[in-house]
């Protein structure tokens, strides 16, 4: 077993204890709600748990591993959103197999969250820090403020689409009528066949692509540019070809945890405003900037938190707001960094001397 381990690469070793420690916690916690340990109010945060991940661990592959700050990450799911569930309304009759329907919209949602991403990328290589930010954050408000102005009615004679009024009744024929975006209104027809298997699945698929890809050697032209951009471009790294790249990967994966949003709960998109995007940053930068596996543990955590404090109401938010001070010294301040690394070092030291005498014993 030692020989085996021995052979794995360091980043492969760390890939496969955050896959261990993400799917052994959404395993436990679901052994624990059929067995009615937990209650229902913590079953219902499992799924958006895991699309939450997601957001956290594609942001922090802009943030943390290319450098660059972007706010709009809400709004990129919000197209995810939107597409995959406007895809299955229309297609609810047509596709029968939920799970294949439910594939395909999440597919199609991160593709087109993944262009607009790119598109956007694009039209701002030259943009830096808090340029980018700020353009960025503009986009994920004008998306939702968007698609609250979107009137789309299928009927017997196709799609009837306005923006900003709504669609003239005698163009529609009522005996086939079937809206599907009513404006600013809650999306309904949207089937809820998001499942906790389904969402952890995809979640331990985003984080072998993005362990993979921040490996590669894409991954070290992110990390390149990173650090510094003039010596990556002096050496020919193609910095706007990689950050393209991060752009759409980021956003791709954006779009699907909107996809997995839409069908596990209400669709509306003054969901999908500036609070969420901040709220994502949180995760990421509480997580440890450039860490995947914090990213998964701080977004469990921050979003658990809540619901854990609600008997203590008065004072939630007070404890809530103490843990975020907390968390970002510990993962942040150096001195307790250098205490966390002593203390393994020392974990580790006093276990080999055990695994030796195992050893010698067997």
């Amino acid at each position: 077993m030692k020989k085996i381990l021995g052979k794995i690469r360091p980043s492969t070793r760390k890939m496969l204890i955050t896959l261990i420690i993400t799917g052994g916690f959404f395993g436990i916690s679901n052994i624990l709600v059929e067995n009615q340990i937990a209650g229902y109010s913590f079953a219902g945060l499992l799924i958006p748990m895991c699309l939450y991940s997601i957001l956290a661990v594609s942001l922090n592959l802009t943030v943390g591993i290319l450098g660059e700050l972007s706010l709009g990450q809400a709004g990129f799911m919000c197209v995810g959103a939107y597409t995959a569930g406007v895809f299955s309304i229309l297609t609810k009759e047509s596709i029968e197999s939920d799970l294949l329907r439910y594939s395909i919209a999440l597919l199609l949602g991160g593709i087109v969250a993944g262009i607009v991403g790119t598109f956007i990328g694009f039209s701002i290589l030259r943009l830096k820090g808090d340029y980018l930010a700020i353009v960025t954050l503009a986009f994920g408000e004008i998306t939702y403020k968007l698609l609250q102005q979107c009137y789309i009615i299928r009927d017997v004679n196709g799609l009837h689409f306005s923006f900003a009024k709504p669609i003239d009744p005698t163009t529609i024929d009522f005996a086939t009528k079937k809206t599907v975006l009513n404006g600013a209104q809650t999306v309904s027809g949207i089937p809820k066949t998001a499942t906790l298997l389904s969402s952890v699945i995809i979640l331990l698929i985003t984080l072998v692509v993005i362990y993979n890809l921040v490996d590669s050697r894409a991954g070290r032209a992110f990390m390149a540019i990173r650090d510094n951009s003039i010596a990556a471009r002096s050496i020919g790294i193609n910095i706007n070809k990689y950050k393209l790249i991060v752009f759409f990967v980021s956003t791709f994966f954006a779009g699907i945890a909107g996809g997995m949003f839409a069908h596990c709960t209400t669709l509306e998109a003054n969901k999908f405003n500036f609070n969420l995007s901040i709220l994502i940053l949180v995760y990421v930068v509480l997580g440890g900037i450039g860490s995947i596996r914090g990213s998964v543990i701080a977004t469990i955590v921050l979003y658990a938190l809540p619901e854990m404090l609600r008997d203590f109401y008065t004072y939630r938010m007070i404890v809530y707001a103490i843990v975020l001070i907390m968390m970002m010294i510990v993962t942040n301040n150096e001195k307790c960094i250098q205490i966390k690394e002593k203390v393994i070092f020392k974990i580790k030291s006093r276990l080999r001397p055990a695994r030796a005498k195992k050893q010698e014993q067997a």
